[in-house]
């Protein structure tokens, strides 16, 4: 008898009738007289109340986690790669659990209401790019390269803006005074440092997101208007040529896109630093010396350089693909118009090199457990105890491309934004990370009071009462580097004002990696993961209040 079969036993008999109340006994005494007549006898104790959410959180056990986990992360479904066979058919397998769970597919199209498809594009880099500046013509892959999009499908002239660092934080900011609106930007990689090689615009000296991510300055210069950026090393030590040859076949490959009129991205392109310096009409000892200038003043230097005109042609070949995220919907009962949506994403990074990527804590971890959660959840249906308000179970694709499928969900919701109650993302949950290496179980929650500081507080109760997981809190820092909380689905509804909680076990040397394999997932602490984001939901969709709005925190 597994767990369940236990379990449902044990119920039965805690709630079997007690012998008195089955019937009425006829019990003869004999009272002599004088004696005092016997005391009544006392009255039955109530039978306590069934805990609904433990007894189906049974349901979300190892066995089950491992026969979904053995199927999405098998080489037959090819590493999952968005728009790719293997893609094709986690989504329909996902779908097809859902339906037999007894899950509704809430989608407007009878022919497949489990499946939301929309287009994306395969992109690569057309032969013949080029670069020019005076009468100097740069080579594509050794003297500059492209990430993301690029504007440039025919040969265009533009006059760069330098911005520094490309900074802006409080008491330093390189777009003082510098308008960039529909500009192309240049911009220093690295931060202003100290002799020791400290970070100077940190409390501590440790590196800033500025010095360690170049994404972060790119995002700033898009929230200042920019229409590109180009990024520049003058590190002495950095390679440009070799650093371009060893990302070549990067760079060289298929990425996907989403389909928009506007990059979702702002276009980035690296150049060598002898490039740069002939843009700016310099050289490199006046550019240690402004650069040095900067470290000492802890300040921004006003620029004397003379920006030169560049002419670059940079194409990007486009072939669409279909994709699609799968949904499986709960209604609830007397708050149906609430939603909690369970997220997780079923894409991977595909066959490289002919090796499969399986991904099977990235993310066939967090797939497999949602899909085992709405099956709980739809059995307690079937059996009365469905929940209050409903439950929308979302499989998206294309996270390891940039969260597309959440962020076209976020466009094209089934059920409105305002109706959404809470994201509860679930994204690698079945390994170890080496901070925790010999510590107790534990779980990273991202973003948890970001939004509803009540969240937090309603999860830490579920944890306390069910799963006493270590629950760890450290990438809600809004300066740490791996920017975690903008790297999953739930950054999605965060940005359309919806709570979210993102459960996350950290990475680990698989991460990303051919190696990580279902050999290695620990199921135990993968179940215990999964229990709390169930208990956690089962909670939030049967309490009395709605979860509000009341943070906004970085």
């Amino acid at each position: 008898m597994n767990k369940t079969s236990l379990l449902l036993a044990f119920l039965a008999l805690a709630s079997a009738a007690p012998a008195h109340a089955q019937g009425k006994v006829k019990i003869k005494t004999k009272h002599k007289p004088g004696n005092a007549a016997p005391a009544p006898a006392p009255a039955p104790m109530a039978a306590a109340a069934t805990d609904w959410s433990a007894k189906y959180a049974e349901l979300v056990n190892a066995e089950r986690l491992r026969t979904h986990l053995a199927v999405l992360a098998s080489d037959e479904y090819e590493g999952r790669e968005t728009g790719m066979k293997g893609q094709h058919m986690a989504a329909a397998y996902i779908a097809e659990q859902f339906k037999n769970a007894g899950l509704t597919g809430p989608m407007p199209t009878p022919a497949d209401p489990y499946q939301q498809h929309f287009n994306v594009e395969q992109v690569t880099w057309a032969e013949g790019n080029t670069l020019k500046v005076g009468k100097t013509s740069y080579k594509w892959l050794v003297d500059f390269y492209g990430l993301s999009d690029s504007p440039f499908a025919e040969e265009t002239t533009i006059m760069p803006v330098f911005a520094g660092y490309g900074i802006e934080q409080p008491g330093y900011s390189d777009y003082t005074g510098l308008d960039v609106t529909g500009k192309d930007v240049l911009i220093a990689l690295g931060e202003p440092t100290a002799a020791d090689g400290k970070a100077l615009l940190s409390a501590d000296g440790s590196p800033t997101k500025w010095g360690n991510d170049y994404r972060a300055k790119a995002q700033m210069a898009a929230q200042k208007g920019a229409r590109t950026v180009f990024f520049v090393s003058f590190d002495p030590n950095a390679n440009f040529a070799k650093q371009a040859a060893r990302l070549g076949p990067y760079i060289s490959r298929p990425t996907t896109v989403m389909v928009t009129e506007k990059p979702s991205r702002t276009p980035s392109f690296f150049v060598a630093p002898a490039v740069a310096l002939q843009l700016l009409g310099t050289n490199a000892t006046a550019m240690k010396a402004h650069l040095a200038k900067i470290n000492q003043t802890k300040q921004p230097v006003a620029s004397k350089f003379k920006v030169l005109p560049m002419q670059i042609k940079a194409v990007r070949k486009r072939v669409p693909l279909e994709t699609e995220n799968v949904l499986g919907f709960i209604e609830g009962s007397d708050k149906k118009e609430d939603v909690i949506v369970v997220s997780a994403h079923h894409d991977h990074l595909g066959i490289q090199n002919g090796v499969v990527f399986n991904g099977a804590d990235d993310d066939g971890s967090g797939t497999s457990a949602i899909v085992t959660m709405a099956e709980a959840f739809a059995q307690a249906k079937k059996d009365g105890h469905g929940p209050r308000r409903s439950l929308l179970f979302l499989s998206v694709t294309g996270e390891e491309k940039g969260l597309f499928g959440s962020e076209y969900y976020a466009k094209n919701p089934v059920f409105p934004m305002a109706s959404t109650m809470v994201d509860l993302n679930v994204d690698m949950i079945g390994r170890t990370d080496a901070e925790h290496e010999g510590k107790p179980d534990y779980v990273y929650v991202i973003g948890s009071d970001k939004l509803a500081s009540e969240l937090k507080v309603i999860n830490e109760a579920q944890n306390k009462q069910y799963t006493q997981l270590d629950l760890d809190y450290r990438f809600d820092d809004p300066a740490d580097p791996n920017r975690f909380y903008y790297r999953s689905d739930h950054y999605n509804f965060a940005v359309n004002k919806v709570p979210v909680a993102f459960f996350f076990n950290g990475v680990h040397a698989d991460y990303h990696k051919e190696s990580d394999e279902i050999s290695k997932i620990e199921f135990p602490k993968m179940e215990k993961r999964a229990r709390l984001v169930f208990h956690l939901a089962w909670e939030l969709a049967n309490r009395e209040g709605r979860v509000v709005v009341d943070s906004n925190k970085p």
